[in-house]
């Protein structure tokens, strides 16, 4: 499979590879007791959804016996840089490192896991595994995985992407966050807050 291709169009495996077997485990979940309503989550789904297309969404073509992605039209497809190889693979490896930190939180998890801001039966806060160097382990890791692949495809639609997917994560947690300190107890996960960085290991809270 990897043969005769470059890192900018090797970078989209193991993307495919998390987005199929995420969604084959979406199944895998807790009976919902409560959701946070659709008005609520509309602002973020909507930056994530563009920023998955604006990253993800790659033209391909084959050229001398590779590969090769084909530039995005107009300023989309304007390149400001092309790493190293040994540095797009180093980034190809990383992103795949972000998906196994990301599947990692999300078997930790377990069927606490939701692709919603919802709240489980069962539910608690968690507090130990990946879930005690960040406060949101999956998004955590898709941040790896986002910023690895912009380093190496360079492109201003994944500068973009990467920006959409960033800050509609954050929004994203911050929902999160508010909902499930109404629906767990602000005593519980306020106290969680203030030992556990957001997003960011070592980061602030």
């Amino acid at each position: 499979m990897w043969m005769g291709m470059w890192p900018d169009a090797a970078i989209f495996i193991p993307w495919d590879l998390w987005i199929v077997s995420w969604l084959a485990a979406s199944v895998w979940t807790a009976r919902t007791i409560k959701r946070r309503g659709i008005s609520g989550q509309l602002l973020y789904r909507t930056l994530t959804f563009a920023g998955f297309v604006l990253l993800l969404a790659p033209m391909f073509r084959r050229s001398g016996g590779r590969i090769v992605l084909v530039n995005w039209p107009g300023i989309l497809g304007d390149r400001f840089w092309v790493p190293p190889l040994a540095v797009g693979w180093a980034m190809v490896a990383l992103c795949a490192a972000g998906f196994l930190f990301a599947w990692w939180a999300r078997i930790y998890l377990g069927r606490l896991w939701s692709g919603s801001i919802t709240r489980k039966e069962g539910h608690k806060v968690v507090d130990t595994g990946p879930y005690a160097i960040v406060r949101h382990p999956i998004y955590t890791g898709i941040y790896i995985a986002t910023i690895a692949s912009v380093v190496t495809m360079g492109t201003l639609h994944a500068i973009l992407g990467a920006v959409l997917l960033i800050v509609g994560y954050w929004l994203k947690a911050r929902t999160e966050e508010r909902f499930l300190r109404e629906e767990l107890g602000a005593d519980a996960y306020d106290s969680y807050r203030r030992r556990v960085p957001m997003l960011v290991p070592f980061g602030p809270t």
